[in-house]
């Protein structure tokens, strides 16, 4: 594998305020507290960001109600929404050069990917929802009698937002987009790791011209403060992406509450490689999937299924493939994956890798860390010889780790790529479309590729089924999660 140099430059100068943002407003935590936010890559201190409480969450929950209530955003027509929102999108692209530096850092991602990936897909996102803004519409119903009856949609009110560390500022303009569209306000918290982005975002829609009140972002601890804030009762609705167990909890809580909530959770995405594919793009594909953002995504295709003809020459290339990743350099353009997020998260990728050895795993490539290196880097890993219970198979690893595993039948794979708690996603690599469309059709998974893996836009919906959640991000699908059906009948008797 081609291992860069890890860089040790911390650009502490880029870091926004370490303050919380409520009402418009950058204040200190209530009780001044402060916590420290590592860089991944080197295991040094970036910078402090303030330590709310449970006052500071209720202070943002008061401000985001009061300027629901008092119409300042949810009251303007969709065209002026969308106008600011656009004018969102124009200052992170402005911006992009810092926004990706400031990604790069704190989630520990490659500098190429941060900017055209993360900062790119922000941009997108408010673009896409942007203009949705202006389409929100209802509908006259024909009804029997002399009334005149019609359907409006309306903004919910407070959404609380909740975020994880792998793609801070994707997965916070995926729900703040759509929620700012629809007409809500909203509450932010970041993922305790990765705060940084959501601060400076603050700044931008706070410039663009989003009023205050409207927006706000409380750091913090998420075990401190996910409570109060989604078990708040002037909390509308919750929007949270996170492993499983939390949100169960998440659910349960918000559900005392009888809030609803859209939800993003874990994944153990099963690809498909078939005999008939086109070998070298699968195989490329193979590692799109499960290097991408260190595997850290809910969506990595981390359960291999190769067809028994081709099984052994895919063992036989996967090696040199993986070799000529590059990785490690966060700073490099060219590097495809950086560190994993902390500590916690190495030793519980390197607990599993090591278990599942222990079970009877061979090791392809990988699996071997150097203890010596700063940062919390665990190399691309490759097992063979698994079976669906051992721990890397059965369990979401959340690191850049594959399993393969061959099959003889359609029917057989099928079963096997089902046969999880999960339910996030899934690929098909063939040479026939026919088979690619129907096995696609099968799998009891969110979203599919064919002859490709993580291709997403704004335009398409993604989340899970079963243990992965429910509700929809992006497409037309999302922006409905923060809007609500109110009917209207009119009776025309005198």
């Amino acid at each position: 594998m081609t291992v860069t140099e890890t860089s040790s430059h911390v650009r502490k100068d880029l870091f926004p305020t370490g303050r919380l943002f409520i009402a418009g407003q950058w204040r200190a935590a209530s009780e001044g507290g402060l916590m420290a936010v590592e860089a991944p890559a080197t295991g040094e201190r970036l910078t402090d960001v303030a330590r709310a409480t449970t006052a500071d969450v209720d202070a943002a929950v008061a401000a985001a109600r009061t300027a629901f209530d008092s119409g300042v955003w949810s009251g303007l027509p969709g065209r002026e929404r969308a106008r600011i929102l656009l004018e969102v999108a124009r200052l992170i692209r402005e911006r992009s050069e810092q926004l990706g530096q400031i990604e790069s850092q704190d989630a520990g991602k490659p500098i190429g990917m941060a900017t055209n990936v993360d900062v790119n897909g922000a941009v997108g996102a408010f673009e896409y929802y942007g203009m949705l803004a202006q389409q929100i519409d209802g509908s006259v119903r024909e009804t029997p009698g002399n009334v005149h009856a019609y359907v409006q949609r309306e903004p919910l009110g407070v959404v609380a937002a909740i975020t994880p560390f792998n793609f801070p500022l994707i997965l916070s303009t995926s729900k703040i987009a759509p929620a700012l569209a629809a007409g809500n306000s909203v509450v932010l918290k970041p993922a305790d790791d990765t705060p940084l982005s959501s601060l400076m975002l603050a700044e931008i829609l706070q410039e663009a011209g989003i009023p205050d009140g409207v927006f706000n972002v409380i750091t913090g601890v998420g075990s401190e403060l996910g409570d109060r804030l989604v078990g708040h009762p002037e909390v509308d609705k919750v929007a949270f992406t996170g492993s499983t167990e939390v949100g169960a909890h998440v659910a349960g809580h918000a559900g005392k509450n009888l809030r609803p909530v859209v939800s993003e959770l874990g994944g153990n995405s099963a690809n498909i490689l078939f005999a008939d594919a086109d070998l070298d793009r699968a195989i490329n594909t193979a590692i799109e999937a499960f290097v991408f953002n260190a595997g850290q995504f809910c969506m990595a295709g981390s359960r291999l299924y190769v067809e028994r003809p081709v099984y052994e020459r895919v063992l036989e290339r996967l090696p040199q493939a993986v070799a000529n990743i590059p990785w490690g350099d966060i700073t490099r353009p060219e590097s495809v994956f950086g560190p994993l997020i902390s500590r916690k998260q190495f030793d519980r990728v390197a607990r599993l890798v090591s278990e599942t050895v222990s079970a009877g795993a061979r090791v392809i490539v990988g699996g071997n860390p150097d203890p010596d290196r700063p940062g919390y880097f665990y190399p691309a890993t490759v097992l063979a010889d698994v079976r669906e219970d051992h721990p890397a198979v059965a369990r979401e690893v959340f690191g850049p780790v594959l399993t393969v595993q061959p099959f003889d039948t359609e029917e057989e794979v099928i079963e096997a790529a089902n046969g999880t708690a999960y339910g996030l996603a899934g690929g098909v690599q063939t040479g026939n479309t026919a088979k690619g469309h129907r096995v696609s059709s099968r799998l009891k998974a969110g979203i599919v590729w064919i002859n490709g893996w993580g291709l997403m836009d704004p335009a398409v919906p993604f989340g899970g089924v079963k243990a992965s959640g429910w509700g929809r991000e992006n497409g037309p699908e999302g922006l409905n999660e923060y809007l609500q059906t109110k009917s209207i009948v009119l009776n025309l008797e005198g």
